[in-house]
């Protein structure tokens, strides 16, 4: 176990469950690579939190909650949750995440976000849009590429 890095993801997701994205961005490397099953792979720490900045901005709020912090030298985890209402069908999501994360230079160079997709298109889609289609291929290049569009629009912004 390396307190170290036990301390970085906690002041992490201790700032994530805040929404304080700039406490959330000291703990990333500046060549941070952030991958998740809707946004895949973001590379560098301003794209990364871009998208951090965009999920936090929308709805009424999201409620982050985690627990089973481990680390070591090299790598490290995490659980945590998700609740929020989703802004383009106002449907009530909880979302159940595994994170994974390598450090360099004593910050999170890497975080692997995982979750069941076809659950989360079950919440936040509802029946039978997500039931039905939550699981083809075609539908998860949908949100992928609505989630990459809105991601682009926000750094315009």
């Amino acid at each position: 176990m390396n307190d170290r890095h036990v301390a970085l993801l906690t002041t992490f997701f201790e700032a994530f469950s805040k929404s304080d994205t700039d406490a959330m961005e000291r703990c990333y490397h500046p060549d941070v690579s952030f991958g998740d099953p809707v946004f895949q792979e973001l590379e560098g720490r301003d794209k990364v939190m871009a998208m951090w900045r965009l999920m936090l901005s929308r709805g009424d709020g999201t409620d982050v909650t985690y627990r089973a912090i481990t680390a070591d030298d090299f790598t490290g985890s995490a659980s945590w949750t998700a609740r929020y209402t989703f802004t383009s069908t106002g449907r009530e999501v909880v979302n159940e995440v595994e994170a994974f994360f390598r450090f360099d230079d004593g910050l999170i160079v890497r975080h692997h976000d995982d979750f069941d997709f076809r659950q989360w298109s079950r919440m936040a889609l509802g029946r039978p849009a997500g039931l039905l289609l939550g699981w083809t291929p075609m539908f998860r290049k949908t949100i992928r590429d609505r989630a990459q569009q809105a991601l682009t629009e926000f750094q315009l912004s």
